[in-house]
């Protein structure tokens, strides 16, 4: 369940991965599969080659794609997260969820 977003947030989110854009969300979480974890960032695209590439460039594996029918994502946490967020200069997700 994602929390410290708004609709519009996750909406715009949406708009722009099935227009063929890569974009970064962050947003608090519980997993119980991931404990440690309380934030994820979803990086999505619905052009899954643009994904993957843009994935190579930080050693994430295609495999890993999570392939929504409607907004194919990266899932990234801890450590490997904050570094990307920082890399692609998504200041204020990490300021917000404190990373």
């Amino acid at each position: 369940m994602a929390f410290g977003i708004d609709k519009e947030e996750l909406k715009a989110w949406k708009a722009e991965v099935k227009k063929g854009n890569v974009a970064i969300l962050t947003h608090y979480w519980v997993d119980a599969r991931f404990p440690g974890c309380y934030t994820v960032t979803k990086v999505g695209c619905s052009d899954l080659e643009k994904l993957k590439e843009w994935g190579k460039k930080y050693g994430l594996e295609p495999q890993w794609i999570h392939r929504d029918k409607n907004h194919p994502h990266f899932d990234l946490f801890g450590d490997r997260q904050k570094n990307i967020l920082v890399e692609e200069g998504m200041w204020e997700q990490i300021t917000r969820f404190n990373l």
